[in-house]
């Protein structure tokens, strides 16, 4: 550990050196200490961070956690106590880490805010001027944001003693990493989206890999004779990990550069010796999977693994700190807005899309790097989990899959091409947008039954096994579906609320407009109504396992209850003339395209539509599924009766007969 700080802050110094960022200011020069001390803050806080958050992934789904479980048992069966050693407690190094984590953050805001306002750490004015910088200013905000977020993780790290717990801290973890995309060259650059969500991807990625490493590494001596089961699962999130990087970096290169001739600038020069530490880096990875994970499992020393694991780690370091240093150098392509932006560039951050007209739905895009590489990541499980099964020799229907397939497809145009492009400035673009997500892509989703596909495919490989009562992707599946609250949104009728009840609450509430300008509203958006739509469909028509199935007449029902929900909702903003969002829609400035209002009218008209076919669709299959269910009642029942003979029938005939009886022959 103390080899990846070292090289971490020593690539990053060298980095600044190189750039020249650590020369005095023609300016305001806020002195060495501020120079040279800032870089390094910045590496060790980003590996606090990393650490914190892979040691929460390796609680999560990596480390044994049968020792542990065991001991509580017989505590609480009253023989012995509960021995908490027992277990390698990642939860502790996250918590230790996390401290480390916000200490850090403190010294970092301060230093940020000398560097930016080029004022000396003693200047008299100093403590005053930064309180308006964490209150005031946007940079300020963020860091006292991700500072905040550090010293929450410290306390529910040092607390939670479950996966589940686990989970909830890390996802905590995910929102200090967003809003730190937000800083540096993303918040700058001319594709200001596709950076900052690839800057996501980017620091999820990298802090996972490097900090579950890491936290690993401490707790190797606990782990004891798991480690090769530890050590094969933390591999293939590494290999997920790998191609997240590789992806993201490649991108927000792409996004900085313009031709081969920026390569040879400063920052071109550090964006190749991180390509080039990234290479070896990926090499050391391919190693470790192939000559030490094998080896593990009948080696009785560690000494190849914590070989791997330093040489790893400090290149891991290397790459980290030229990151900084690239950080903060220049990039080749100029960051400046446009001198006289339009009104919808002032809203949007991007210029206006030319008029959508023909092809223009399908040729012109809005990346967002992270649903996108959700559809991908989406596409290859499934298909991955469709070849394990046919290795095995079992079969699995290629209708799903080709629905899963077209599912996904959809998805990644609906939240990467036209529909996010135009859904950004018109209202009826918006609803395409939404009802694709919520209506169509979850009818696909549904039919694909990727949850029974995910049972029967997980585990293969016996390293993977999981007996030992830590959560892999199986055991997190049937956690999820097996839970109260998976049972309680999964319900037909909860499903039906949800989907119909959200709709409301989102357009007539301030949940639209958050959406509208915040990245994170959007994915929430996007997450939310996929999920609801899911969840709804799978009820009524699904495979997957999860709901109490209604029977058939109230499935119907509550078809028919959606179908006038959507109907009512389309009229009412056919003839609605108050404009959602006003100062949004109203002042984008389109020299093109109808009004505001008469496109939010023709936006009620598609959400009629679009929302009226798929509904129509599901009543049609319920009604098939109906009439299919009754047909295997009757040929059921006619077995029976082969063989058992119709006791029902003869029952019926003995009662006719005995009134028949009773009737010819009266008591008298």
């Amino acid at each position: 550990m103390l080899t990846l700080v070292l090289a971490a802050v020593a690539a990053a110094l060298l980095g600044v050196a190189f750039s020249g960022a650590a020369l005095p200011a023609l300016v305001r020069d806020p002195g060495a200490a501020v120079r040279w001390g800032l870089p390094a803050t910045e590496t060790l806080t980003e590996l606090a961070g990393s650490v914190t958050l892979g040691a929460l992934v390796l609680a999560v789904c990596v480390l044994p956690r049968r020792a542990a479980v065991a001991s509580t048992r017989a505590a609480r069966a009253g023989i012995g106590t509960a021995d908490g050693r027992a277990y390698p407690r990642s939860t502790v190094v996250a918590g230790f880490a996390a401290g480390t984590w916000t200490l850090l953050s403190v010294v970092h805001l301060v230093l940020t805010y000398a560097n930016v306002a080029g004022r000396p750490l003693d200047s008299a004015s100093f403590g005053a001027e930064l309180g308006v910088f964490v209150t005031q200013i946007d940079l300020g905000r963020t860091l006292l944001l991700i500072t905040t977020v550090a010293a929450v993780v410290t306390a529910l790290a040092l607390v939670v003693t479950t996966p589940t717990g686990a989970a909830w801290t890390a996802a905590i973890v995910l929102v200090a990493l967003w809003q730190q995309a937000q800083l540096g060259h993303a918040a700058g650059a001319s594709g200001h989206d596709i950076a900052t969500s690839s800057m996501v991807v980017h620091l999820v990625g990298a802090a996972i890999w490097i900090g579950a490493l890491a936290a690993l590494a401490l707790l190797v001596r606990r782990v004891g004779t798991d480690l090769s089961a530890s050590v094969a699962r933390y591999s293939v999130i590494a290999g997920w990990c790998f191609v997240a990087v590789a992806v993201s970096g490649l991108v927000n290169g792409l996004l900085r550069t313009t031709g081969w001739a920026d390569l040879t600038t400063t920052y071109g020069l550090l964006l190749l010796a991180k390509l080039a530490l990234f290479g070896v880096l990926g090499l050391l990875g391919l190693a470790h999977r192939r000559a030490v994970v094998p080896q593990l499992a009948t080696r009785t020393t560690d000494w190849l693994f914590w070989r791997l694991v330093l040489v790893e780690l400090t290149v891991m370091g290397a790459v980290s700190g030229v990151a900084v240093a690239l950080g903060e150098t220049a990039p080749p392509v100029p960051e400046e807005p446009p001198a006289d932006p339009s009104p919808a560039y002032q809203l949007t951050g991007h210029p206006l899309p030319p008029e959508p007209a023909g092809l223009r739905w399908i040729t012109e895009w809005r990346w967002d790097l992270v649903l996108a590489s959700a559809a991908v990541a989406g596409l290859v499980v499934y298909w991955r989990w469709v070849l394990r099964l046919r290795r095995r020799g079992d079969s699995w229907s290629m209708a799903r899959a080709a629905s899963w397939t077209v599912g996904m497809v959809l998805f990644f145009w609906a939240t990467n091409g036209g529909p996010a492009l135009y859904g950004h400035v018109l209202f009826s673009a918006h609803m395409v947008q939404h009802m694709v997500l919520a209506m169509v892509v979850p009818l696909f989703l549904a039919l694909s039954a990727p949850i029974t596909l995910a049972l029967r495919a997980l585990p293969v490989r016996s390293t993977q096994l999981r007996d030992d009562d830590s959560r892999g992707p199986r055991e997190w599946i049937l956690t999820l579906v097996d839970s109260h609250v998976g049972h309680f949104l999964a319900h037909p009728v909860v499903a039906a609320v949800n989907f119909i009840g959200s709709m409301l609450l989102f357009y007539y509430s301030g949940l639209f407009e958050w959406s509208l300008r915040s990245p994170v509203g959007h994915l929430a958006m996007v997450v939310h109504f996929t999920a609801a739509g899911y969840l709804f469909v799978n009820a009524l028509v699904g495979i997957d396992p999860g709901p109490r199935r209604l029977p058939y007449p109230q499935r119907l029902l509550l078809l028919f209850g959606t179908m006038v929900f959507h109907a009512f909702f389309g009229v009412t903003l056919v003839s609605g003339e108050s404009l959602f969002v006003a100062d949004w829609f109203g002042l984008m400035g389109r020299p093109w395209g109808p009004s505001a209002i008469a496109d939010q009218q023709l936006g009620g008209a598609i959400t009629w539509g679009i929302g009226e076919i798929p509904t129509l669709l599901l009543a049609v299959g319920v009604a098939l599924a109906w009439s299919r269910d009754d047909d295997r009642t009757a040929r059921r029942r006619d077995r029976q009766v082969d063989r058992d003979g119709d006791k029902e029938l003869d029952d019926y005939n003995a009662m006719l007969a005995g009134l028949a009886d009773r009737d010819t022959h009266p008591t008298p």
